[in-house]
């Protein structure tokens, strides 16, 4: 299973990436239809001479016939009755393929009747073989007799076997086509989006930092009044949050140790804030598990931000617990913490739970599996991430 969807990926990848309107020119569109028509002519050529065994002249006046009966209902139901067929509704659409088809069967029919009366009327006759005097017998025929409804149906196994193949090739090359041009805009679609997210996640970001450093330096500050030990530390938190949002955040992709790196210095200052009473626990790897692990900037950010902004603040129990593993190449990340009974699911989080939802669809579309839930009590987030 896990190698067919392998293999689907792989051709789906390369049916994206083949460039159809640069290769399907006017030019080479000819150049593959004649290349067809005359692979098709050069079988037929051997048939008749080796199945048959037609004279080289007989086999190319037979072949000649054939090509080009079969040239006129191709170009005729492709280029003339397809395009109409499909601009009706889906019963039109089947009620004309019923129609069309026996139109191109009797088609096919007259046209070959009609190149047997020019052979004959040209003195043209196969004398030996298997084929013997067929020129003449279908020339004897009346148009009426040629086209009956008996010949007609008889021929049209004949007729299906023969242009089976063309018709295959073309409508296979034209879902090719289709699901190329499908893949392109799904693709160009997806980069817009992630685009704008990324913008509006540049947007929060400018949002964030002036609210964020204003309750950081109060703090800073009064921990300079009391001339605190931790001032140097609470100062080189703020600078390696300032270095990561500034110069980190807008790469596609950040190492896993800076990320949770960051998390860790935001949590811990939004720690000062509240007093020793407030149960807010968080456990993060060993850094040597992190190494050669790579994630895309902020994603996590903003479950982090929205528990400390709606948490702490319950009647009952205040509590914020966080959990980060990383197990066998599986990002874990597991929040809890208490809410106000009164708050929402669309009051709580906004735009940024929206972002970050929609950047995990877009950037880890089948490598990951988000569940919020807002329980009465409480928000959760469990949120898994192959990397």
């Amino acid at each position: 299973m896990q190698e067919k969807q392998v293999f689907t990926s792989y051709l789906t990848t390369k049916i994206a990436e083949f460039n159809f309107d640069q290769f399907y020119t006017r030019k080479n569109r000819i150049l593959l239809h004649i290349t067809m028509w005359l692979c098709f002519s050069m079988l037929l050529f051997q048939s008749y001479v080796l199945a048959y065994h037609l004279t080289y002249f007989n086999a190319l006046i037979l072949t000649l016939r054939m090509t080009t009966v079969n040239m006129i209902v191709f170009y005729m139901f492709f280029y003339l009755f397809l395009p109409k067929i499909f601009l009706g509704s889906g019963g039109r659409i089947v009620l004309l393929l019923m129609i069309t088809f026996p139109l191109c069967v009797f088609v096919w029919i007259a046209i070959t009747y009609f190149f047997s009366l020019a052979y004959h009327a040209m003195g043209y006759e196969i004398l030996t073989g298997e084929l013997k005097g067929a020129i003449k017998m279908s020339a004897d025929q009346t148009f009426e007799q040629a086209v009956s409804i008996k010949r007609m149906i008889s021929q049209s196994f004949i007729i299906i076997s023969i242009l089976s193949p063309f018709f295959f090739v073309k409508i296979l090359f034209e879902i090719s086509r289709l699901y190329n041009k499908t893949l392109n805009v799904q693709n160009q679609k997806a980069a817009l989006e992630i685009q704008n997210i990324n913008i509006e996640k540049k947007f929060l970001t400018a949002q964030l930092n002036p609210h964020f450093l204003f309750n950081t330096l109060n703090n800073l500050y009064g921990l300079s009044i009391k001339k605190d030990d931790c001032a140097p530390e609470v100062i080189l938190n703020l600078s390696d949050i300032m270095s990561y949002t500034l110069y980190e955040s807008n790469n596609e992709k950040v190492s896993l140790v800076k990320e949770l790196e960051f998390i860790r210095n935001y949590i811990e200052l939004e720690r000062m804030r509240y007093t020793n009473d407030k149960n807010i626990q968080f456990q993060f790897p060993e850094e040597e598990e992190l190494f050669g692990f790579f994630i895309a900037p902020l994603l996590t950010f903003t479950f982090v931000e929205n528990a400390f902004k709606y948490g702490l603040q319950g009647n009952k129990e205040q509590f914020i617990y966080l959990d980060i593993k990383v197990k066998d190449n599986v990002f874990y990340f597991h929040l809890e913490n208490d809410k106000e009974k009164q708050i929402n699911h669309k009051e709580f989080g906004g735009i940024g739970i929206t972002n970050a939802s929609k950047r995990l669809q877009l950037l880890y579309a089948d490598k990951h599996r988000l569940k919020i839930e807002n329980l009465e009590n409480k928000f959760t987030v469990n949120l898994k991430i192959d990397l």
